[in-house]
């Protein structure tokens, strides 16, 4: 089996394309209960404050992934770190598909949110084996794959919610995950590993990685503060769109397909970023997410403003999100890994925060209380990019 860092053009290709199609399928796993939350709590007779630990453990799982896991990808081999993990991911959805209760189904999502973290490992690879030139590109189209997974989840698993019951979107993420379980024993390469470091130094030598690097702080805190905005919408849109347009889950999976545009996004700001930096891409994914919940705001009066809003939202997000994961990796070209636990760790950390904050906020204030909350980190972290409010020294690349 040829090793992923020595493997010819042919190989990089091949390889890129399996990349392409776990990240699609990996990125669904945690994100079926989207348009499912208001059908679960209906069954288990819970209140939307309750429901929200689904999705709230299931960013936080994450970001224990994320912190624990994938710093390993510097360290040992990634093809066994990634089949594990598959692994034990597909054994938990097949406890949230058979969950008798809304505990087990949220341990489980817990435990599924900590294997999908697997997905940052798949674009350490894919840095590894891209031309420099085309690095962002390369980010931008495996970021795609990610986005397209999860529009897929959203769409799915509103229409089997709809016409199986929930529980058959858990069974149908299972069968997928098995394909592609055999698909990477079959292919997927062993790696050389780029550190010697015992796992506890490993895991401290992320905070030093982290200091050492303003542009890296800067980046990872914009994309924790946008992740605020992105966990906490898709945490609160089917009782959202419940109680202000009695819709069903059927219509709440369907709000992933204004995800399509964001979709578009991926790639040409991968495109702009090998062009002409990080600065400009960023300014721009930031500002179309504040315009998106400032449509947000008008969700009451048509669900028009909440389509304009979930279109904006994902360009917005896109745009910033493949900029500053491009920014990170070059950062720190023999701690990819590491970078990416850096970064993976505020992107989930903001979405379960976003999760948490806006479930809580609905439940208690109504759907205003949760466009304030977004609308806030969104300013924040245009500011944090510009420099208005100071975070790290301006020294690291």
């Amino acid at each position: 089996m040829p090793n992923a860092t020595t493997a010819d053009t042919t190989d990089h290709r091949a390889l890129i394309a399996l990349l392409i199609g776990a990240a699609f399928v990996i990125a669904g796993g945690i994100h079926y209960q989207t348009p499912m939350l208001a059908t679960i709590a209906a069954e288990f007779q819970a209140s939307p404050a309750a429901v929200g630990w689904i999705p709230t453990l299931s960013f936080g799982g994450m970001l224990v992934g994320v912190a624990f896991l994938v710093p390993l990808g510097d360290r040992i081999s990634k093809r066994w770190l990634i089949i594990t993990m598959i692994s034990v991911l597909a054994a938990a959805q097949v406890v949230m598909a058979a969950a008798p209760s809304i505990v087990v189904l949220a341990a489980a999502s817990l435990i599924t949110g900590i294997c999908s973290s697997v997905g940052l490992i798949f674009i350490s690879i894919v840095v590894e084996i891209a031309p420099e030139k085309h690095r962002g590109r390369a980010v931008g189209t495996q970021l795609m794959a990610m986005f397209i997974g999860i529009l897929f989840a959203r769409i799915a698993g509103g229409l089997i919610a709809t016409h199986f019951g929930w529980r058959w979107s858990y069974v149908f993420s299972v069968g997928m995950h098995l394909v592609l379980l055999g698909a990477l024993l079959a292919w997927l390469p062993h790696t050389s590993t780029t550190s010697q470091l015992s796992y506890s130094d490993l895991l401290r030598s992320i905070y030093i990685i982290y200091r050492k690097h303003g542009s890296v702080q800067r980046a990872a805190l914009i994309q924790f503060l946008l992740g605020i905005c992105y966990g906490g919408l898709w945490a609160v849109v089917a009782p959202m769109l419940l109680i202000l347009h009695n819709a069903g889950p059927s219509v709440s999976g369907l709000m992933g397909i204004p995800g399509a545009a964001g979709i578009l996004v991926a790639r040409p700001a991968g495109r702009w970023m090998d062009r002409s930096g990080a600065v400009p891409v960023v300014t721009t994914g930031v500002c179309v997410m504040i315009a998106a919940w400032l449509a947000f705001g008008f969700a009451a009066t048509s669900i028009v403003f909440v389509v304009a809003g979930a279109i904006l939202l994902d360009c917005g997000l896109r745009t910033a999100m493949v900029a500053n994961q491009t920014l990170i990796n070059a950062a720190v070209p023999d701690s990819r890994a590491r970078a990416n636990t850096i970064f993976g760790m505020h992107v989930w950390c903001g979405n379960a925060v976003g999760a948490f904050l806006t479930s809580t906020a609905f439940a208690l204030y109504g759907w205003l209380a949760v466009c304030a909350i977004a609308m806030t980190a969104s300013v924040l972290a245009l500011l944090i990019h510009w420099g208005v409010v100071p975070v790290g020294k301006r020294r690291g690349k």
